[in-house]
């Protein structure tokens, strides 16, 4: 089992040792897993082109450390808990034992389909044990998995595809979530109209059973497909730097960027911060409330915890239904231990009142975990007082789809807490912070740009099929070190405080979107000339989305900004859809055409009084009518 830190000087004794030898450190966590051949060198890097390799030359499989070394010491123990939409629906399990009997099924399933080593398999689906059980078979026989997420539209799903030139789709008939039954299969389909051109096969789980098309061709049944395949599948041999999975994230341009992860490092690093994260000891329920189509849902529902041996919940629902005590119903019920989900969860719970998690037992909570984006002190408070009674270490964990994993994070109950405060990196993690001009900012009570100046082992490969993209937005910057895009402080004791994206990107509950995707999807509506899109300050969702237009009517109503966000919904899906639409006749410019998203932003969050100067702007004119229309 990989080493878990205990007290406060293990935490500082480890970290010190972790920087001064980190390859002696990290071979010693890679050492405790199953490898089919050692590697041959713990780390090869450079930043600057760059090309990252971990436990070179090392072959093995994950799915071999997730479940095979696991069978003889808790073959029966419950690897999966599958809580259903429904409170009275039936609760699932799968032991160790029946999750690798599942996993190979799967693999078989997927080789029928002509699926191997190196193929891309593009998911599509809820939150069902079927979504975990599919990735970890791609893993098994070497194919790559794609996970997109279900909420994603039909053009979204269909540009993820086509990027990673996928020859499977997995997906559901429906998606039950609250009182919505979500036509997943639809999308899929709809997504084959516009593009997928790669895709031979459609591997559908029958989930509710509701009325779907159906091509004999293309289409396959999950349960036709895999149901009576053996439960034997030798795992393939894979390179420590194969590639994992690829997943897709917003950039500050319109494409999404597919962000590979390879499999040693990814591996070594999930199930280290995982088990030092939350502090997991044997027989603990674990529950992180992510969907697995985000990193949170890869790293910390399948891999992490598999890994480590734990016993992992998987929620299909939503936190508010039947009603706003769902999540702390589940808490009792199953006696869950540790709990993760995201500030705009909490947010979301506490303006239900605190009534609500006062109707249940949440005794055997330990800590509470954050994630997404930095938690404010107020819910932070709530989530503190109300749900764990003070009794519960808050784990505010930074890191990003590109980390692999947290990167940093308090451990409970070993370092201290601090509202608003991510904390101290984890082992092996080199934070810094550096002003504009490229210089590293020594000291405390510092603000500055976040910057990590060695490789951990998670960290993103490449951009598939775009490696000088990587490069461009992670490693460009400053020299020799990995930009996070973030802002960040650190107090008189050395705590870091993410301040958030200092690129144009949004974080919209915890999801990135980049203003550049949404901007596209506005202007594809006829009536629309030109946008601009910025986030500004919400009560819920942290960040919500403003979108200034410049449209060719006269008319600028309700039915012209319904028609505008079902654009978007149509274009990326309705995680993206504006929460302000304001109508503007111009957008302030300097004079080489570039829109001032400076002022924009500070508009958007009724922070006109202090603009700076505009009068350098093409059409400094255009800031006050704006600033009149703003919407409050």
């Amino acid at each position: 089992m990989t080493l878990q830190i205990s007290s406060l000087k293990e935490y500082q004794d480890t970290y010190k040792r972790s920087i001064e030898d980190p390859e002696g450190f990290w071979a010693e966590q890679a050492n405790t897993f199953q490898w089919r051949k050692p590697f041959d060198k713990v780390l090869d890097w450079n930043f600057d082109e760059p090309n990252i390799k971990w436990f070179v030359d090392g072959k093995l499989n994950i799915t071999e450390n997730c479940l095979d070394r696991h069978i003889p010491e808790r073959g029966d123990q419950v690897a999966i808990l599958w809580e259903p939409n429904d409170p009275d629906g039936e609760v699932v399990t799968y032991t160790y034992k029946e999750l690798l009997a599942a996993v190979n099924k799967c693999a078989n399933g997927l080789k029928s389909l002509g699926i191997g080593k190196g193929d891309r398999v593009v998911f599509y689906m809820p939150m069902v044990p079927e979504l975990a059980i599919g990735v970890l078979a791609c893993a098994r026989i070497g194919a790559i998995h794609s996970v997109v997420f279900a909420g994603f539209s039909a053009q979204a799903l269909a540009d993820r595809v086509d990027d990673a030139e996928a020859k499977l789709i997995i997906c559901s008939d429906y998606n039950n979530r609250g009182l919505k039954n979500i036509k997943v299969k639809q999308v899929v389909e709809d997504a084959m109209d516009l593009g997928c051109n790669s895709i031979e096969h459609v591997l559908v789980h029958k989930n509710t059973g509701g009325e779907i098309n159906w091509s004999d061709d293309i289409d396959k049944w999950w349960h036709d497909v895999v149901d009576h395949q053996s439960a034997e599948c030798p795992a393939e041999e894979m390179d420590s730097e194969d590639i994992l999975f690829i997943l897709y994230t917003s950039g500050s341009t319109g494409k999404p960027k597919g962000v590979v992860h390879t499999i040693g490092g990814y591996m070594v690093y999930t199930c280290y911060s995982f088990l030092n994260v939350f502090q997991y000891k044997p027989g603990d329920i674990y529950w992180c409330t992510a969907d697995i189509g985000w990193i949170t849902g890869h790293s910390y529902i399948v891999y992490g915890p598999l890994l480590a041996g734990a016993t992992t919940m998987m929620f299909e629902g939503v936190p508010t239904f039947p009603d706003p005590g769902r999540f702390w119903q589940i808490c009792e019920k199953h006696k869950v231990n540790q709990f993760y989900t995201a500030p705009t969860a909490i947010r979301a719970l506490m303006a239900k009142g605190e009534e609500w998690p006062a109707k249940y037992d949440l005794s055997s909570l330990r800590v509470l975990g954050s994630v997404g984006e930095p938690i404010n002190e107020e819910a932070w408070n709530w989530y503190n007082e109300q749900v764990g009674h003070g009794k519960c270490p808050i784990v505010d964990t930074w890191w990003q789809t590109e980390t692999g994993g947290i990167l940093i994070s308090p451990l409970p109950g070993i370092t201290d807490t601090k509202p608003t405060y991510a904390s101290y990196p984890l082992p092996g993690v080199q934070t810094v912070l550096m002003d504009s001009d490229g210089n590293e900012l020594e000291g405390n009570n510092v603000e500055g740009l976040l910057c990590i100046k060695a490789p951990w082992p998670a960290i993103l490969r490449t951009t598939y099929g775009d490696h000088e993209r990587c490069r461009q937005v992670y490693f460009s910057t400053f020299k020799g070190m990995y930009f996070t895009g973030d802002g960040a402080r650190r107090d008189e004791e050395g705590r870091i405080r993410v301040i958030g994206r200092v690129d144009d990107v949004i974080n919209v509950s915890g999801h990135r979107m980049g203003t550049a995707e949404v901007e596209n999807a506005i202007n594809e509506h006829p009536a629309v000339v030109e946008s601009a899109v910025v986030g500004y300050p919400h009560k819920i969702k942290g960040q919500g989305i403003y979108a200034y237009v410049i449209t060719q009517n006269e008319d600028t109503d309700d039915i012209l900004r319904k028609s505008i966000l079902d654009v978007v919904v149509k274009e990326i899906g309705p995680i993206a859809k504006p929460d302000k639409i304001q109508f503007v006749n111009g957008l302030p410019k300097t004079r080489s055409g570039k829109i001032m998203r400076r002022i924009l932003r500070k508009i958007a969050s009724r922070d006109s009084a202090n603009l700076g100067d505009t009068s350098t702007l093409l059409n400094p004119e255009v800031v006050e009518e704006v600033k009149e229309g703003a919407l409050v």
